[in-house]
């Protein structure tokens, strides 16, 4: 493997994090402003993590089938 596509690698692992770490950031937030709505709160930040999580499990795979 090369150190370009392991630099991608661990550059979409940060993202990710980062982007859910946002995520979970945002929806306290919001919960904290609007304690009644703390169910469509929680599913819809679940669905935005898996999604963004989804998004860099595929830019993983593609970094290392370039390689």
């Amino acid at each position: 493997m090369t150190g370009l596509a392991a630099l991608g690698m661990g550059l979409a692992v940060i993202g990710a994090g980062l982007g859910i770490g946002n995520i979970g950031s945002k929806a306290m937030e919001s919960i904290a402003r609007q304690p009644e709505a703390v169910g469509d709160i929680r599913s819809n930040m679940i669905l935005m993590a898996a999604l963004v999580e989804g998004a860099a499990l595929i830019a993983i795979v593609m970094c290392y089938l370039v390689a």
